[in-house]
């Protein structure tokens, strides 16, 4: 599957805000520990980039089929009625994608009209808090592409089989002497 130009955005700035995570935490226990001195606004910073990382993170685990689910009942399923149950279940996964949007963005907005500042860090409390309508936009519109590509025959279920992942990760030397 060819990768476009948004998806590598969305896992560089996942990968920016790790990064940026475990610096801050790592400067602050050695600022800590080994200088006797304390940064007041890093566990705030990390709280924040760790928001930002949980709510581009869940789009991006619909985009690589990460996010475990049970599907036992759906697979011993004749093919076209799994069929119907994914694209059912994809619709309520939209569903509920667009009411946390709506919410989220609700919030926001009364963030915004407050006004008020984060605790440590001198920014006002809705831009950090941003990430949310915009992490369940991005988490819609990856159910739409799963919608999408499910109605066109190119994707067959909603969740990735972690059972044909691990068998396609393995190694002959985990198998049992007697299957080598």
């Amino acid at each position: 599957m060819k990768t476009v130009w948004y998806e590598r955005l969305e896992e560089g700035l996942i990968a920016l805000l790790l990064a940026a995570m475990t610096l801050v935490a790592f400067s602050q226990v050695i600022a800590r520990y080994v200088f006797n001195y304390s940064f007041v606004w890093a566990l705030e910073l990390t709280t924040f980039l760790f928001g930002g990382l949980i709510f581009l993170g869940i789009s991006y685990g619909v985009c690589i089929g990460a996010h475990i689910g049970v599907d036992a009942l759906v697979k011993i399923l004749p093919s076209k009625i799994a069929h119907r149950v994914g694209l059912a279940a994809t619709l309520l996964c939209l569903l509920y994608s667009a009411i946390v949007f709506v919410g989220g963005w609700i919030y926001v907005s009364k963030m915004y009209d407050i006004g008020i500042l984060a605790q440590d860090i001198p920014i006002p409390q809705w831009i950090p808090r941003l990430v949310m309508p915009v992490g369940f936009a991005l988490l819609f519109l990856r159910f739409a592409q799963v919608l999408y590509n499910m109605l066109r025959g190119k994707q067959a279920a909603l969740l990735g089989d972690e059972v044909e992942d691990a068998l396609k990760y393995r190694s002959d030397d985990d198998l049992p002497t007697e299957q080598k």
